[in-house]
């Protein structure tokens, strides 16, 4: 990696455990509501720089239990989505949004190709880099590898209310989907739902197929509603609540030949 590379990735990646040997990979998109200075904000309300629309609230500190509890890597953003979306393509208009929901990005309006590239560059290149040098550095050392990525949604979204509280999301691999919802009695208190509240159609797979899929490993998105993970005794219980999901499923997986590369 050339010193420039690495130091793009150092500003908008957070690499945790990367010496980790579970099998699991943990990513987190849109762990942070971090706006770089030279981006002055995004022209955005107060209001709206920490809500739902900046980042996932919760997520990265459930991620960080199951990194702790699993010995895991995590890789995560650590720059707002509303910067660029590392869960989105540069193509796409929503890698960086000129609204998001209610929320309008005055700093997001009208961007140039090549304000667009400086951010492709500098906040998603370095997030894809990071997690293809861990799988590949994963492969060399003859670790297996399965790719979880974790989200949190709005329980109200243009003022629908949601009743779903944990989304196991797949994309053309189910494997580790499947396996994680057959477990999903043992929380009968939650409402479990596949591709719920979002699936591939919404484009939210993005990372399931560059980095999982691509590379041959079993993948999940998992979407916590985030309502439920408002202080920290609530994310360290989210983070077993999913461990009682993850690890039988990891079993399963295991006991019919493998999670992939």
């Amino acid at each position: 990696m050339r010193e420039s590379d690495s130091h793009a990735q150092a500003e908008t990646v957070e690499v945790v455990n990367r010496e980790g040997t579970s099998q699991v990979l943990l990513l987190c998109e849109h762990a942070s509501s971090n706006i770089p200075v030279r981006y002055d904000g995004l022209g955005l309300r107060d209001e709206d720089l920490l809500s739902h629309a900046a980042w996932d609230p919760g997520a990265r500190a459930v991620a960080l239990h199951m990194s702790q509890a699993l010995n895991a890597p995590l890789v995560a953003s650590t720059v707002s989505r509303l910067v660029y979306d590392c869960n989105r393509p540069p193509e796409a208009a929503s890698a960086m949004p000129e609204k998001s929901e209610l929320v309008e990005v005055p700093g997001n309006k009208d961007l140039t190709a090549a304000q667009r590239q400086e951010r492709a560059d500098t906040v998603y290149a370095p997030f894809c880099s990071a997690v293809s040098e861990l799988i590949k550095t994963r492969k060399d050392a003859g670790l297996q590898s399965v790719l979880v990525t974790m989200h949190s949604f709005t329980p109200v979204y243009y003022g629908e209310v949601r009743t779903v509280e944990i989304g196991i999301l797949h994309d053309a691999d189910s494997r580790l989907a499947d396996a994680m919802l057959a477990a999903a009695p043992a929380l009968p208190h939650r409402r479990v739902e596949r591709n719920e509240p979002y699936g591939p159609a919404d484009g939210v797979t993005h990372s399931l197929k560059i980095h999982g899929l691509a590379h041959g490993l079993a993948n999940v998105m998992i979407e916590i509603r985030n309502d439920l993970v408002t202080t920290p005794e609530e994310e360290e219980a989210m983070a077993e609540e999913m461990l009682t999901l993850l690890r039988p499923a990891l079993a399963a997986l295991a006991a019919e030949g493998g999670f992939g590369a």
